[in-house]
């Protein structure tokens, strides 16, 4: 097993970094770009596998695509192989097959779509073949507290179609911005749409091809956003981000002002700012339905300056690549803070989960953090080496969305050294 030492020999944060595309607006893109039919230039792209291997297979003639762990790749794709000829297998890997399709998998059969289950019902892999009646009935309902991934392949899907899409949100809507993220990019495609109530409307038409520039990506912002916040003093540029983001994790320029962290946005991207004095709030309560990539990030950012966190809207994190919420509750304890379960509350009439994070983290010798092949797991905890030296088990984990991650820390003064 690879493990790597991350340490560094001071507090202070100093420097810049390019961040690359995001992986969650490069992956729509290419989907747009494939169910337009045209060529286009993408710019910025994202590095990350799951963009790497979303783009190979898109490209490939195989019977059997094999997309790894790469969760958005797999979900989209299964929506977009509905409307390409021929028979095709979508697989990946053992923790793939555990993660729940069958959502996604009833709504496009609801839509006319010859999909089967190869193994257990309900999971990975499929074999997905072409239906002449797929999309001559346009309207379905699907929960709206389900992953905002299977929302957004229908929705991509949805110009293309011969009736277009009017898809139903049912309940609560968990990832109201990761919506609004895929529609607002169908927008500058030239797709329109409706929103009413539960109800939002697709009409059949053509994307528009036109040249577009990725943004880079928020969530690989909020481990700068933490190294801020346990730093002694900060000032970071980092390059590629819009103050107008499609993205929900740009919350985060708000959200860390309870750790003395200051965002300023400029020509290239932004500037973090921590200054000496600064200290953090005692508390933090914070509602992630709306941004639940970043959960993991400020949980570790609280338990290491000892902020006591109270965490709702994490419905979502048990689906990941791993159970998050129970990786959290094991990494953590490793360093003497408790991430536990509260008894549910209601709000607004609905019951709600609640997690109560406590304990400031402090070690002797370096613990060795697990990352469950989840890559925000490594770069989640990869903060704390800059307070004491720590160790992360599976470090290449990060190609996921972030293969530079490692490169770029050394670049701030950490020491990266594999054991």
């Amino acid at each position: 097993m690879q493990v790597f030492r991350v340490s560094k020999a001071d507090r202070r944060i100093e420097g810049r970094i390019r961040l690359a595309g995001s992986k969650s607006i490069s992956n729509r893109a290419l989907i747009v770009k494939a169910l337009s039919g045209e060529d286009f230039p993408l710019e910025g792209l994202a590095n990350a596998k799951d963009t790497v291997t979303l783009q190979a297979l898109l490209a490939s003639e195989d019977e059997v695509l094999d997309v790894g762990a790469a969760g958005t790749t797999f979900r989209f794709l299964t929506a977009y192989l509905c409307t390409v000829a021929g028979t095709q297998t979508l697989t990946g890997s053992e923790r793939m097959k555990q993660r729940p399709i069958g959502v996604l998998v009833d709504a496009l059969r609801e839509l006319g779509a010859q999909i089967e289950y190869l193994e257990e019902e309900g999971y990975p892999p499929l074999r997905i073949g072409e239906s002449s009646a797929f999309g001559h009935d346009a309207r379905l309902s699907i929960p709206a507290n389900t992953s905002s991934q299977y929302i957004t392949a229908l929705l991509l899907l949805g110009p293309s179609l011969p009736q277009g899409i009017e898809l139903q949100l049912v309940g609560k809507v968990v990832s109201r911005p990761y919506i609004e993220m895929t529609l607002g990019l169908m927008a500058h495609f030239g797709v329109t749409h409706t929103w009413e109530d539960d109800t939002i409307k697709v009409a059949p038409q053509p994307y528009q091809a036109k040249p577009f520039k990725v943004e880079a990506d928020w969530s690989a912002a909020s481990y700068y956003y933490s190294l801020a916040a346990l730093s002694d003093s900060c000032d970071l540029q980092l390059d590629g981000l819009f103050a107008d983001s499609f993205q929900g994790d740009a919350v985060l320029q708000k959200l860390y002002t309870t750790f003395g962290v200051t965002t300023t946005f400029n020509e290239t991207g932004l500037r973090l700012q921590k200054p000496a004095d600064a200290t953090a709030a005692p508390m933090l309560e914070f509602d992630f339905l709306t941004c639940p990539d970043t959960a993991q990030t400020v949980a570790v950012t609280c338990a290491g300056v000892g902020t006591q966190g109270l965490f709702t809207g994490l419905e979502t994190l048990r689906i990941k690549e791993t159970d998050r919420i129970a990786a959290l509750q094991n990494e953590l304890g490793k360093v003497n803070s408790f991430f536990s379960a509260l008894p549910p509350r209601l709000s607004g009439g609905v019951e709600q989960e609640y997690f109560l994070l406590e304990g400031k983290s402090s070690w002797d010798t370096p613990p060795t953090f697990a990352t469950y092949e989840d890559h925000r797991m490594a770069m989640a905890f990869a903060p704390l080496g800059m307070l004491n030296p720590i160790h992360v088990a599976e470090p290449d984990v990060v190609v996921k969305s972030y293969p530079d991650f490692w490169r770029d820390l050394e670049t701030l003064g950490f020491v990266i050294e594999e054991l």
